[in-house]
């Protein structure tokens, strides 16, 4: 073997030792992060005084976790998520709710899955946080943002909330499944036209009835734009969209377009 080939071989092996072994690729239990969680339970701990402070290194938490390893970004998960149980004073009547960091936890946690799902899907719901339906809107959306298919079974059950507005994050979170296998959209498409048709038949049963139309107002267009992003077809009323479900439940979806 002549120099240059031995050479060549050299590089080839290095490189290829290099790509597997390469820990700088996703550096671990670093002391920034460890120093930036500190920080965190510091100003959250302060009942409220400091939670702008923690909203900004909930920022600065989440830019390190896109250059985190495994290690680091679940101690950022769980960091974040630990917000959600600092207690705030109750708001006054006509106050709004003492909640930007619970917001801004909710908010970040979409943009760290799959690592933040199990999280996300113990708070929404979650007895202590349940009448804040801001905070329930952002943990629902961001659980869709995830895309992690462990969440469906959360959304779908979200569907069946009192709250239209709740109802409505869970169907705008499902539509972020429009990339997932066919059975699955299919699957979350026919829950999704089940709500959808029982608003209306609700709404169409008594006219008077201003609590059924509020409902139906408030559900139909997240889960009717839902539908279209999970079957790639485009209706906007719902007796169309059940007509199209009868046809095509069994076809294939991705073969139509």
């Amino acid at each position: 073997m002549t120099r240059l080939g031995a050479l060549l071989l050299l590089t080839v092996s290095f490189l290829s030792f290099a790509s597997v072994q390469d820990p700088a690729a996703t550096p671990d239990k670093r002391p920034e992060v460890g120093t930036l969680l500190d920080k965190l339970k510091g100003h959250a701990s302060k009942g409220g005084k400091e939670d702008r402070d923690a909203v900004a290194v909930i920022d600065q938490l989440n830019q390190e976790f896109k250059k985190s390893g495994p290690k680091d970004k679940q101690a950022i998960v769980t960091g974040i998520a630990k917000c959600f149980e600092e207690k705030r004073l109750e708001p006054k009547e006509g106050q709004p709710a003492d909640n930007q960091l619970n917001v801004a936890a909710a908010a970040v946690l979409g943009e760290m899955g799959p690592e933040s799902t199990d999280a996300l899907i113990k708070w929404i719901g979650h007895k202590d946080l349940r009448k804040d339906i801001v905070v329930q809107h952002k943990l629902i959306l961001s659980l869709g943002k995830t895309k992690d298919k462990k969440g469906i079974k959360t959304l779908g059950l979200t569907l069946e909330n009192k709250t239209p507005s709740v109802v409505g994050a869970a169907a705008e979170a499902l539509g972020e499944f429009k990339d997932s296998d066919l059975a699955t959209r299919k699957d979350i498409f026919e829950n999704l036209l089940k709500i959808l048709m029982s608003a209306k038949n609700a709404k169409d049963g008594n006219i008077n009835d201003t609590i059924a139309r509020e409902r139906y107002d408030i559900v139909a267009a997240p889960i009717i734009t839902s539908l279209g992003k999970l079957s790639k077809h485009d209706e906007r009323d719902p007796d169309k969209w059940q007509t199209w479900w009868n046809k095509n439940k069994k076809e294939n979806w991705d073969a139509q377009q």
